[in-house]
């Protein structure tokens, strides 16, 4: 995906602690147990509970899926978890992605995922917004001033 161009949106179920850990630019690559389509340029983060709202979103830089041995040895830095929890994580798995943060704002206060849609749900780990659902995101975000530049993120967060 080009540098911020908008492409498909995924609504991702994040905890709170990394939510936040990405959105101060601590956290610089999000691991999940498999890749979000190649088109997807932004990820909306959902905070599950407590919180149980949107928080803000990140863009996408690009995505690297190997094993874990090798996602922990290349990201270990940034990736602003433990060990055991990463290791817990990913336990009995081959593969798993490292979807890297290119830039991430905040919304001032966490927005209802209402906002979105009546019918929108929070997601196990990630769906994919509608085009519907993609502009009312797009237009949120417009407004928003506090977006963390990827020059003022992690310099691993541009490995890839």
């Amino acid at each position: 995906m080009g540098k911020n161009a908008p492409g498909r949106v995924a609504l991702m179920s994040i905890r709170p602690e990394f939510a936040n850990a990405i959105l101060s630019g601590e956290k610089v690559v999000e691991f999940r147990k498999r890749p979000v389509a190649d088109d997807v340029s932004h990820v909306l983060i959902y905070a599950t509970m407590p919180v149980g709202s949107l928080l803000g979103w990140f863009a996408v830089r690009g995505q690297q899926t190997m094993s874990p041995k090798g996602l922990w040895s290349t990201f270990r830095a940034v990736g602003g978890i433990s060990r055991s929890r990463f290791f817990e994580y990913y336990d009995q798995r081959e593969h798993g992605t490292g979807i890297l943060v290119e830039t991430a704002g905040r919304f001032p206060e966490p927005v209802p995922l209402s906002e979105l849609g009546t019918t929108l749900r929070p997601p196990q780990s990630f769906q994919y917004l509608t085009a519907a659902q993609s502009d009312t995101f797009f237009k949120m975000v417009q407004t928003q001033p506090n977006v963390k530049s990827d020059s003022e993120l992690h310099p691993l967060a541009r490995v890839g």
